[in-house]
């Protein structure tokens, strides 16, 4: 009788932690295909422990944390992963959440899954090219679209724009 018990206590065990796996992971980690597909090693390598966290592990950053949560020059934000340019400075707003904030991305530049962690239905934003996990859309944005695409600062890059002749 006891190792019936034992046995029954450890299928139960195995599949409590494939249904915990099941409901963390998003679509793109399941079946989507990016264009820049890499390996483990390989994004290790090129990204800095942060970065790798944030957009290969849907880790987050502190708030307040990103030195991008105060660059308010004229540019482009980019994927930290593959550089593919996702927001323009002019869709960026102050949402006070510690994370930079747009309204809207570029056109073909994110995809969205959803995100089941924490008990919380919420929408993964992650970047079209390479997969990596940007931060999440909330429908408590300003106008025009009453977005608010939180990001996290370090799974971005900022490109200035150039300087216009005069």
């Amino acid at each position: 009788m006891l190792d019936r018990r034992i046995l029954l206590a450890s299928l139960a065990s195995l599949f409590g932690l494939a249904a915990f796996r099941w409901l963390r992971m998003t679509p793109a980690e399941a079946a989507e295909k990016f264009e820049i597909e890499k390996t483990d090693a390989e994004w290790r390598a090129q990204l800095t422990p942060q970065q790798y966290d944030i957009l290969r592990k849907q880790g987050t950053e502190r708030p307040w944390s990103s030195p991008l949560l105060k660059e308010h020059r004229k540019g482009t934000f980019a994927c930290a992963g593959c550089d593919l340019p996702l927001f323009s400075s002019d869709t960026k707003f102050e949402s006070g959440t510690g994370w930079p904030s747009f309204w809207q991305p570029l056109e073909n530049a994110v995809g969205e899954t959803k995100d089941r962690t924490f008990g919380m239905l919420r929408t993964e934003i992650h970047c079209r090219r390479c997969g990596g996990h940007l931060g999440h859309v909330f429908n408590d944005g300003p106008k025009p679209t009453g977005l608010r695409y939180c990001m996290d600062g370090f799974a971005l890059v900022f490109h200035p724009a150039a300087p216009s002749a005069s």
